[in-house]
């Protein structure tokens, strides 16, 4: 899934490339992709674009008066195309969901792998009526976004730390594999508790937080969107790296497995050379 580095990076790539161009076409393709119907998606037509924003792991692209947002799930991802085909895509066919035309050429597609069909588009006239742009959290790269804030989220909160830094209602844009990546930087188990970190413990986390995507946002700088799943998971240290060596101390990194998901560890940095066990309800071995 995209994450708030490679997604900011699709913001930047798109404000390149969109502002000032007028919009000729928005084809649906997959009954599934769009979420409303008030505008309608002929409303954006014959509209200048105007700048990109992003809110959390969304694309809001200013169209006209209006916002083409995007959420790209799972398996979604946005293609740029100098030239489409003059053919109209047929629907239905292939991963194709929706296609973007600018007069004078040129545009995007939006795509999904598989089955399951969670890549979501709307039409609104504010990007904070769509539900899941208005929960969000903060975004740990505002400004505003200090230690002290951060360590507001944490208090209280029983949950795994690996599940608050997923929870997009607390910090908005962080999803599986930068939580794994933020919680080897930090050399703090999955499973510790949010509310059991103490104060120096915090502060660790939280300069976690903002290197691991501040550096992860720098790589992703100026990279094409067609290359910037390949550049994710080349700077990627643990997650997707299990049975691998740990970069820190050569360990080998492990993996917790979920109903739909998993998380990379490494045992000597994050849990006292204890491995997590790979059950659902995992817990550490005794």
């Amino acid at each position: 899934m995209p994450e708030l580095p490679e997604v900011e990076a699709l913001r930047g790539f798109l404000d390149e490339r969109l502002a000032g161009r007028v919009v000729e076409r928005v084809l649906p393709l997959a009954v599934s992709v769009l979420k409303t119907y008030d505008p309608a998606l002929t409303a954006l037509e014959g509209q200048r674009a105007g700048p990109v924003a992003r809110y959390g792991k969304f694309l809001a692209l200013g169209i006209g008066d209006l916002h083409l947002v995007t959420h790209l799930a799972r398996a979604g991802w946005l293609r740029w195309r100098d030239t489409l085909p003059a053919q109209p895509p047929r629907p239905g066919k292939g991963p194709l969901a929706l296609r973007l035309v600018l007069e004078g050429g040129g545009g995007f597609d939006l795509t999904e792998a598989g089955t399951q069909k969670r890549l979501a588009v709307y039409v609104v006239r504010d990007p904070q009526e769509v539900a899941g742009i208005a929960r969000l959290g903060p975004d740990p790269l505002d400004e505003g976004f200090g230690r002290d804030a951060f360590a507001a989220l944490l208090a209280g909160e029983r949950r795994q730390i690996k599940g608050v830094l997923r929870d997009q209602s607390v910090i908005a844009g962080i999803g599986n594999a930068y939580s794994d990546e933020i919680l080897h930087a930090a050399r703090v188990s999955p499973f510790k508790l949010a509310a059991s970190f103490d104060e120096e413990q915090v502060t660790h986390l939280y300069e976690a937080v903002e290197d691991t995507l501040r550096a992860a946002v720098e790589r992703a700088h100026g990279v094409a969107a067609g290359q910037l799943k390949a550049e994710k998971k080349s700077g990627l240290r643990v997650h997707g790296r299990a049975g691998e060596p740990c970069p820190v101390c050569g360990d080998t990194v492990r993996s917790v497995s979920f109903a739909d998901s998993s998380l990379q560890y490494c045992p000597t940095c994050q849990t006292g050379g204890k491995p997590l066990a790979d059950r659902r309800l995992s817990r550490l071995l005794k």
